[in-house]
């Protein structure tokens, strides 16, 4: 078995996330109002400590390199490194999830340091979500090709996944006559769990033998379905008989009103609570094992958003 064909061991925290016939619930941080490109992270960390309280099974924090006037994020994102030393230094039980690291425009023994510092100061609650990023203009700042970023992703998840497994193995770019060997510290008394946000221009049977699942966008329910029976054909060819998780990112503006009925927008629903629970257990019926939470704060405060989805959708599904 090849460094990348190594799927490190379930850990606990992985399984807390992704079970087989269940459905977890997250929350991505920041939480910001349309257009809002000024963020107070001491209060987004505020939100995470809470959610954390509220048994929120995931906090997942997004890598953003560089801003540009064409991009349509506004937000300033720390880099998210900073921002996940802070959250693991201040909650207590969700996992720590990277939604997603960019793989191709980071070096991979980079990447897995900060694995190890975030996976040790939350005492093992660390996930390794890992993307290729999608614009080209942000390679070329990089000095990246992007017609190379297929490539690149495999390359670099080659050195990533020997990294953070179990032995841990580090593989230089380049290794001159008397080089030492390398190694990692702080050493980890588990594998740090490898997932595939994102496809990174493979193929779904790649994905599946690699990975400990795949995280996508949201897509209609029937759209979404079709993909989740793609994602179990991957499965069963790839690793016949074994778990593999398939989770989704969801946009969510949450009606005042518990009985307003849900309608699309962008990545997600408007809804009250009440749809928002039928929508969920259908995501479980069709195979989705976690979905996070992309809220929007533009009608309401964050806070009374996840504390409603706290007191009503969370017990339907946390068990």
């Amino acid at each position: 078995m090849t460094a990348s064909e190594h799927i490190p061991p379930s850990s606990s925290i992985a399984s807390d996330v992704f079970a087989r016939d269940e459905l977890s619930i997250g929350l991505t941080l920041p939480i910001t109002a349309d257009h809002q490109s000024i963020v107070d992270f001491n209060e987004q960390i505020a939100l995470g400590c809470l959610a954390d309280g509220l048994g929120y099974r995931a906090l997942w924090v997004r890598d953003v390199p560089l801003n540009s006037a064409d991009y349509p994020d506004p937000v300033g994102h720390l880099d998210p490194w900073v921002l996940l030393g802070a959250l693991a230094s201040n909650t207590e039980r969700a996992a720590l999830i990277s939604g997603a690291i960019v793989l191709t425009l980071r070096h991979p023994l980079h990447i897995a340091k900060g694995a190890f510092s975030v996976n040790t100061l939350s005492r093992g609650r660390f996930i390794l979500g890992v993307g290729s990023g999608d614009r080209p203009p942000e390679y070329a700042a990089f000095g990246r090709d992007p017609d190379e970023r297929r490539d690149l992703y495999r390359r670099h998840w080659d050195t990533l996944a020997a990294a953070v497994a179990l032995p841990s193995r580090v593989i230089p770019d380049s290794a001159p006559e008397g080089a030492p060997e390398f190694y990692l510290l702080p050493r980890q008394s588990s594998s740090i769990p490898l997932l595939a946000v994102g496809s990174g221009g493979q193929s779904v049977d790649w994905i599946a033998r690699h990975s400990l699942g795949w995280m996508t966008y949201h897509r209609e329910p029937h759209a979404q379905r079709g993909r989740y029976s793609m994602w179990r054909a991957a499965v069963e060819r790839a690793a016949s008989g074994a778990f593999r998780a398939f989770g989704v990112a969801m946009r969510l503006d949450l009606s005042d009103r518990p009985e307003e009925p849900a309608t699309d927008i962008s990545l997600g629903y408007r809804t009250g609570h009440r749809a928002l629970i039928d929508l969920l257990h259908q995501m479980r019926e069709s195979g989705t094992h976690h979905v996070t939470l992309n809220v929007s704060s533009e009608r309401r405060p964050a806070r009374d958003i996840i504390e409603e989805v706290a007191a009503y959708v969370l017990p339907e599904f946390h068990r």
